[in-house]
């Protein structure tokens, strides 16, 4: 059995590993925004529909989700080092395929060799935070600075991707991560401890596999669902799939020795709670960025620089508050950090339906502002609390089950707003079409081209004279579409702040503050988990 004890404390080996891991976190995030802001200027090169605009997104956060737990597992198994240098490695490769990508499909294939990279990153970081801070409330300072590094990343993706934009081809957005994968490669070689699982585990195939079917076929459904109909064959295949992989992976799990997530990790509150508010929490912040990025290309016609400018209240905003409340964390209750920062994200969410074609980037940036601040006050603690939320040993498990449904809302951010999205927006475009003049036999043959490609394919057409007609009316479409789609997006927080609310509960005795899952011996050496409030 593979036993390794926590690190010995050294500051110097702690502030390398903290290093390391926010360097590996800001590598896994770095692709999210960066590609968010360039969707326009691919779509643009290549060609590709929204629903293929879609799979761009998903292509990355995909193997996020799916292989997160897997990855977890590995390196509990093979060493968390070996793990997080095979991820930076997968990320460099991903990047590689993409900046040489000559169609979207290839591209489609970059993405996930990249996302597969940030699927291995994100668990193994977290995991080599926990070995070497084993004492919860420091580690809470350290996680709250790898929160930062994931934040930054999708600060600084938009402003790299403007920079590049405005003077060569789209694919250089790539150039970056990969130079950066290499040298971490290399210097984590010499700063890095490696550490395993204080007990033996193995890889868990029946529900790695059927994990794997269920969030593919979840998502394919949805997109494809969007693209055509949720009554289409295909799609009511994906989708009875899924359910049927779903039930497949609860009951493998439930009969493993040795289990991907054991799922009586599900029985602390406060690690469903963090985790069911990840998920939601994803869905609406990765959704909302891939139809920001939407807006300011079709309706607003902004530049990739432009776009990226107005992410980064965001993206900075949440910096900006993630630092003080990963100090607060020992102060104000995680219950109330999260709530309340989901209540000001809805908020936020909720102003933006206000937004038109014609809105400025001051009026803009006060309703973007409190999303940035609102999420900046949850990541830390919900990531915190999942992992404080079980034993030491089990924290690897924890972060990476915390992940997978993280990347899961991801995953359907894009897929079920894109599908919300596109389905308002043809449906509306026919009426502004005879607002604007366009009647009769030259609206329709809009009408049609949008129906048969997208919003899009109407955008690459020659209107000559009504083409100010006619983006004017894809504009308004556009924007009813973006309105239902941030309704949707901010009930959805209000739904995760509830969740906060009625799982994240006080323990019931004084103690360490938290919700502990309490290991004892299994079969073959494996760990069985119960549940004890402390």
């Amino acid at each position: 059995m593979n036993v390794t004890t926590p690190a010995n404390g050294s500051a110097d080996r702690r502030a390398a590993t903290l290093v390391m891991a926010c360097l590996g976190v800001f590598v896994a995030y770095l692709p999210v925004t960066t590609v968010a802001v360039s969707l326009p200027a691919i779509q643009s090169a290549l060609g590709a529909t929204t629903a293929q605009l879609s799979w761009v997104q998903d292509a990355f956060v995909l193997p996020m989700a799916a292989f997160i737990l897997t990855a977890g597992v590995v390196g509990d198994v093979h060493g968390r080092k070996k793990v997080f240098q095979a991820g930076l490695l997968f990320s460099a490769a991903g990047a590689a395929l993409a900046l040489c990508a000559q169609s979207v499909q290839v591209l489609w294939i970059g993405q996930a060799l990249a996302g597969l990279g940030a699927a291995t990153l994100l668990p193994t970081t977290l995991a080599l935070i926990s070995h070497a801070v084993p004492d919860h409330r420091e580690r809470g300072k350290f996680i709250g600075l790898w929160a930062t590094s994931l934040m930054a990343a999708l600060a600084v993706g938009p402003i790299v991707a403007g920079v590049i934009l405005d003077h060569v081809a789209w694919r250089w957005i790539y150039l970056l991560a990969i130079p950066v994968s290499l040298l971490a490669t290399v210097f984590a070689a010499r700063l890095l401890t490696d550490s395993r699982a204080p007990y033996e585990r193995r890889l868990d195939w029946p529900g790695q596999i059927s994990a794997t079917v269920a969030v593919t076929a979840l998502v394919y459904g949805v997109i494809e669902g969007g693209a055509d109909a949720f009554t289409a064959p295909k799609v009511l295949t994906a989708l009875a799939v899924a359910v049927v992989a779903g039930v497949a992976f609860v009951l493998a799990e439930r009969r493993s020795d040795s289990p991907m997530l054991d799922l009586a990790l599900f029985h602390s509150p406060a690690f469903t709670a963090t985790t069911l508010v990840a998920m939601i929490a994803f869905l609406a912040l990765i959704g909302f960025f891939f139809l920001l990025s939407l807006y300011f290309g079709m309706v607003q016609q902004l530049d990739t620089l432009q776009a990226g400018w107005r992410m980064l209240v965001v993206t900075a905003c949440a910096i900006l508050v993630g630092g003080p409340v990963g100090r607060l964390m020992h102060r104000v209750s995680a219950r109330v950090l999260i709530t309340g920062g989901l209540v000001v994200v809805s908020a936020s969410l909720f102003s933006l339906t206000g937004v038109g074609a014609d809105t400025s980037f001051v009026s803009l940036a006060w309703r973007l502002a409190p999303l940035g601040l609102g999420m900046g006050a949850v990541m830390t603690p919900m990531t915190a609390t999942a992992v404080a939320s079980v034993p030491h040993h089990l924290a690897g498990m924890a972060a990476a089950g915390n992940n997978a449904f993280r990347q899961l809302g991801g995953a359907l951010g894009p897929a079920v707003l894109g599908a919300l999205l596109t389905t308002r927006a043809l449906d509306s475009f026919p009426a502004h079409l005879a607002d604007a003049g366009m009647t009769g036999a030259a609206g329709q043959r809009l009408a049609t081209a949008a129906d048969q490609g997208g919003l899009s394919a109407v955008a690459g057409l020659d209107l000559g004279a009504d083409t100010g007609r006619v983006m004017g009316a894809l504009g308004e479409a556009f924007l009813d579409g973006l309105r239902l789609c941030l309704t949707v997006a901010g009930s959805l927080t209000l739904l995760a702040a509830l969740v906060a609310v009625v799982l994240l509960r006080r323990p019931r005795s004084a103690g360490t503050g938290h919700t502990q899952v309490a290991a004892s011996g299994g079969a073959a050496g494996a760990a069985s988990v119960k549940v004890v409030e402390v």
